[in-house]
């Protein structure tokens, strides 16, 4: 099995998004809130409506689901860029008894499969070649708190859900490369 890589390039990730932001709002809401909430597919798929919006409308503060890989209950916050993309899509509305990702053609979840087809087609559209999966937008989120936000990989690890930071290091890529120019860079 090929590991997958994370976006690791922050203008690939904006040129996606200005692109989804012209068309289906549902589908720049899936990328946003993969890459912001730093859930699995599969568990972002079974989000309903009623999970992230108040009986009146307003987007939640936080999400709370059970995760499926590990039967843990998880707490989520939404952040602006998540509430924002899901005031775009769901337009204030009252939540409906649906998934938040539902294919209108048969009334379930899209499936993990069409989320890997996408991914694979909006990065190839802006250029990047690496390999994509349906866990690029977690590791994608992995990656950037670390390398852009300095957030020590025991947080990440938590976040992410692994047991130990060895796991961690590996999924969000953290190659002997980096490794070796740490060590060239760091001289005391």
């Amino acid at each position: 099995m090929i590991a997958v890589e994370p976006i690791r390039d922050y203008a690939k990730i904006i040129e996606i998004k200005r692109r989804l932001s012209k068309g289906k709002p549902v589908l720049y809401l899936l990328f946003t809130m993969g890459l912001n909430t730093a859930l699995r597919v599969g568990d972002l798929l079974t989000v309903r409506e009623r999970d992230v919006l108040e009986s009146d409308g307003k987007v939640r503060d936080y999400l709370e689901l059970r995760e499926a890989k590990t039967g843990k209950q998880k707490r989520v916050r939404l952040n602006a860029e998540v509430c924002d993309a899901l005031i775009r899509y769901t337009k204030g509305r009252k939540p409906r008894d649906s998934f938040l990702f539902e294919n209108p053609t048969n009334k379930k979840a899209y499936s993990r499969v069409q989320v890997w087809r996408w991914l694979n087609q909006w990065c190839r559209e802006v250029g990047i070649k690496d390999h994509i999966g349906a866990h690029t937008l977690r590791k994608t989120w992995g990656y950037f708190a670390r390398t852009q936000k300095s957030v020590p990989i025991e947080l990440i690890q938590a976040k992410l859900g692994h047991a130990s930071p060895s796991v961690t290091k590996r999924y969000i890529g953290i190659t002997g490369d980096e490794i070796n120019e740490v060590e060239q860079a760091v001289e005391l």
